[in-house]
């Protein structure tokens, strides 16, 4: 048992006979009873008599028929159930008779007061509801400062109403954003979204939704910022000020344990850091938060623009895409045909095409206008059934498979030229090969990161057999490989090479033959 329930109160696990006037046979008439104690309550009329509970109810008119004797007995059944708590009235009693009459008065218990605000709560429910506040983390990022900047100086009373402001902040910002981004989830939200009607709301919401990304970009790094500097001699000092404040206030009740308060408190700090930093590898709350915001707004612009091509869906745009046509091959200019396809086109779509990589060169800098095409046949998604046509042949690649197969082993003789004139050398550093091809170039960065992820040794083997080793992974050396396309600032690294055992016997084999 106390495995299972680590931390967990014996208490907690009890029956709540408070909670059965709820489900009780005479509903109706306990919750209007109950009802009617928690708006005087409100009110701040706390002991009232049976004769102003039956008179209250009476004016809602819920049971017919109801008297004062009916009225008495749902009372005592209440004090029984532990909703309301009874005491003797002998303040107006003229005569010993009276007196021993008993009349009572009755009192709301604190859990029947938490239930009826639960339900009144309940009965406004109408959806997720929320909303995206944030001033909040402009609140929460000032707050951490401050328990950073004064955490020592800080009195007990000044730190508890800090923590007050910085956890509910907190709850608030959680529970209000989780809901918020739950409702645009819903059915009806989704049913939102495909009408016309949504155009006109789209903007408004979409801004919303950027402008709580932006804060929350903002602040972020500010939030994450204290918290990574509070470290837990400064936390448990501000918490111990917070819980000395706790206690100092005067109470009639029970004063709650010391060390469970703590507990509490630190749980509560714990929970701030998680949801802003994260634990373990797993990302932070406030991460996902932003994901899902980030989505919530692509998926309200991806909507609106099926709701326009529903509507332009009808229409044909021949006449304008001639027009638009005639327009481009009047441009002799390349720049001129950029721009006017930048204002007529904006960003394309993201499209993923299958090709081969052809790029003749590693220039950052080289536009896609430069590099040669990939052709790639498309076939059409259009419903209509189109003409037959005939079925292509199997093509013959046997002249493609050996012209590849030739590039292949000149580029695995190249290869091992390199190899072998750097086994020569036995050990070389980057600032003494003095200016390189590209292809020698490209050959060094790939051993080069082949040795910085090969772990603790630094060391690879070739598929020739010679193993590449880095003697100098952490040096802080500069220097500049120059090759024949540009100039690339380096580390000034050392390889050595050595030929393995297996690569020299197969060596001498082959002298043999």
């Amino acid at each position: 048992m106390d495995a299972g329930f680590s931390g967990l109160q014996p208490q907690s696990l009890r029956q709540v006979p408070e909670l059965k006037y709820v489900n009780a046979e005479n509903v109706v008439r306990y919750r209007a009873i109950m009802r009617f104690f928690y708006q005087e309550y409100k009110r701040l009329r706390y002991w009232l008599k049976p004769e102003e509970v039956f008179a209250g109810v009476s004016e809602w008119s819920v049971w017919p028929g109801y008297t004062l004797e009916q009225c008495q007995t749902d009372l005592d059944q209440l004090v029984e159930w532990q909703n309301l708590t009874a005491r003797h009235d002998g303040g107006r009693s003229t005569t010993l008779a009276e007196y021993l009459k008993k009349k009572m008065q009755y009192l709301l218990r604190p859990y029947s007061i938490e239930i009826e605000r639960l339900l009144e709560t309940l009965e406004k429910v109408t959806g997720y509801g929320g909303s995206l506040e944030a001033s909040l983390f402009d609140t929460i990022a000032d707050k951490l400062f401050a328990v950073r900047r004064d955490a020592g100086q800080l009195e007990p009373e000044t730190a508890l109403e800090l923590w007050n402001i910085l956890y509910r902040s907190f709850v608030s910002l959680h529970e209000n954003a989780a809901d918020y981004i739950a409702s645009l989830h819903t059915a009806k939200a989704e049913e939102m979204m495909v009408a016309e009607a949504f155009l006109v709301f789209k903007e408004k919401l979409t801004n919303y939704l950027q402008n709580f990304v932006q804060a929350l970009q903002r602040s972020a790094y500010k939030i994450e910022g204290n918290l990574l500097r509070i470290n837990d001699n400064v936390r448990d000092m501000f918490l111990e000020k917070v819980v000395e404040g706790e206690l100092n206030k005067p109470r009639l009740e029970d004063v709650p344990d010391r060390q469970a308060l703590l507990k509490e408190l630190r749980q509560g700090w714990d929970n701030i850091q998680r949801w802003f930093i994260g634990e373990g590898g797993s990302p932070s709350e406030l991460t996902l938060l932003e994901r899902a915001t980030k989505d919530a707004i692509a998926r309200i612009v991806r909507s609106a623009i099926r709701i326009q091509e529903r509507k332009r869906s009808g229409l044909s745009r021949k006449k304008e895409l001639e027009h638009l046509a005639r327009w481009f091959a009047g441009l002799h200019v390349m720049d001129d045909a950029h721009r006017l396809a930048g204002f007529a086109f904006g960003l394309f779509p993201t499209r993923h095409l299958q090709g081969e990589d052809l790029r003749d060169s590693d220039r950052a800098d080289m536009s896609m206008w430069e590099e040669r095409p990939t052709v790639r046949t498309l076939r059409s998604r259009s419903r209509k059934r189109g003409e037959r046509q005939q079925s292509e042949p199997v093509r013959d690649n046997e002249q493609r498979k050996q012209r590849e197969r030739e590039a292949f082993l000149l580029r695995q003789a190249e290869e091992w030229n390199a190899i072998e004139a750097l086994l020569a050398k036995g050990r070389v550093r980057i600032s003494e090969l003095g200016e390189v091809p590209s292809q020698t170039r490209l050959r060094l960065l790939h051993w080069i990161g082949r040795c910085m992820t090969a772990g603790s040794n630094h060391s690879f083997v070739t598929p020739e057999g010679v193993r590449v080793r880095m003697t100098n992974p952490r040096t802080e050396q500069r220097t500049v490989l120059v090759s024949e396309d540009g100039e690339l600032h380096m580390a000034d690294y050392e390889l050595v090479f050595i030929l393995t055992d297996a690569a020299r016997e197969a060596a001498a084999a082959r002298i043999e033959e």
